[in-house]
């Protein structure tokens, strides 16, 4: 049922082989009606960014350089990662459990920075796995039968998400981030545990199932819309666009996605398992995988399908990614007609060469009528 959960402690490292060529022009494999979107939505094709990175002016020019040359106009900047440090100023609890690092002296700059550029801003902050503040606060925690902290496969603590107190820190961090002039809120692990042995988990609500957990991932999202005035997003796992039994984290995508604005699948090829969607390796066959993933997205979502913007891999884990698998990706899914993407490399160091062909942007061709 779990597909792609634990690939990071059980994938072996391999060697790399070449792509396949992947021409720019090409029939779409399955005629799936893609809704049309409101009026509002404009095509967005963007790149994560470290909150180091864009904290630091020099490297925030030269990223803004690049990404203009490579044709995007979206950058997701990191607000809170899962180890739970904050860089947004002014939340109190932030302050009070050693959270808060300065990472981005002036936000508001480096927002009107992007946008005077041209780029749509969006800030990502990580909910529920969140190991500084289930250490420094584990009456928020996620406990063990003895009552101890739970904690994942790499010794990672994360917070109960039924517990409301967790939902206003994240908000509260949100809501100053819409106050610095962010044009969007995303939210990253809205979800429940994974790695690790999950058995045994314990939670505020002792009921807890997957009924309980998607429900209370659903009231989160509920809150947010009627607190933030932003446009909202969240990223999923990659193969909950195939997968529909919750993955016993609690994410269906159908549900989710009707309270947000957005909604990216994280669909790395190196993060599904040997086997999946019949590929020995998927992570061999970036055009394949996401080929199927997006075909799947797109028919489960229906109506919603106009607000897929998945995460593209451009990092190399067990096989070297390049122009050609980078490109692959965004190919593949506007084959599918999701044409609206994000970049992620965990270091910054993106693959400008694979989103240009000809001298054009390669949304230019991915945009194109079949």
């Amino acid at each position: 049922m779990i597909l792609a959960l634990s690939l990071y402690l059980t994938m072996a490292c391999q060697t790399a082989t070449a792509a396949p060529s992947i021409e720019i022009s090409s029939t779409p494999v399955a005629e799936i009606p893609m809704p049309k979107p409101p009026d509002w939505v404009k095509p967005l094709h963007g790149i994560h960014i470290t909150g180091w990175a864009a904290g630091s002016s020099k490297n925030r020019r030269a990223l803004i350089r690049s990404a203009k040359a490579a044709g995007l106009n979206a950058v997701v900047i990191a607000l809170k990662e899962y180890d739970g440090y904050v860089f947004v100023h002014d939340v109190p609890l932030a302050h009070e459990i050693g959270s808060f690092t300065n990472a981005i002296p002036d936000l508001a700059a480096c927002v009107r920075d992007f946008q005077s550029a041209g780029f749509y801003t969006i800030g990502r902050i990580v909910l529920f796995k969140d190991n500084r503040l289930a250490r420094k606060r584990p009456d928020l925690a996620v406990h063990r039968p003895d009552g101890g902290l739970w904690t994942n496969a790499k010794g990672v603590a994360w917070v109960d998400p039924y517990k409301r107190e967790v939902w206003e820190y994240n908000l509260a961090i949100a809501s100053r981030a819409a106050v610095a002039g962010f044009d969007e809120i995303q939210f990253d692990y809205l979800r429940f545990p994974s790695d690790g042995n999950t058995r045994l988990c314990r939670y505020s609500k002792k009921d807890h199932s997957d009924e309980t957990a998607n429900k209370n991932l659903v009231d989160f999202l509920t809150l947010a819309r009627q607190r933030l005035s932003t446009k909202l997003s969240i990223c999923v796992f990659g193969m909950t666009t195939t997968d529909d039994s919750g993955m016993g984290i609690g994410q269906h995508i159908l549900e989710l996605a009707r309270q947000v604005d957005f909604v990216s699948p994280m669909m790395y090829p190196s993060h599904y398992a040997k086997g999946s969607y019949n590929l020995k390796n998927p992570n061999r066959s970036p055009y394949k995988t996401i080929l199927h993933g997006t075909r799947d997205a797109v028919l489960r979502m229906g109506a919603e399908a106009w607000k897929l913007r998945p995460y593209f891999q451009d990092f190399s884990l067990g096989v070297r990614y390049r122009e050609e698998q980078v490109r692959a990706q965004i190919l593949a899914a506007a084959r599918e007609g999701v044409t609206n993407w994000i970049l992620w490399n965990p270091q910054n160091r993106y693959t400008w060469g694979a989103l240009r062909h000809n001298n054009k942007p390669i949304y230019e061709f991915s945009l194109k009528k079949p």
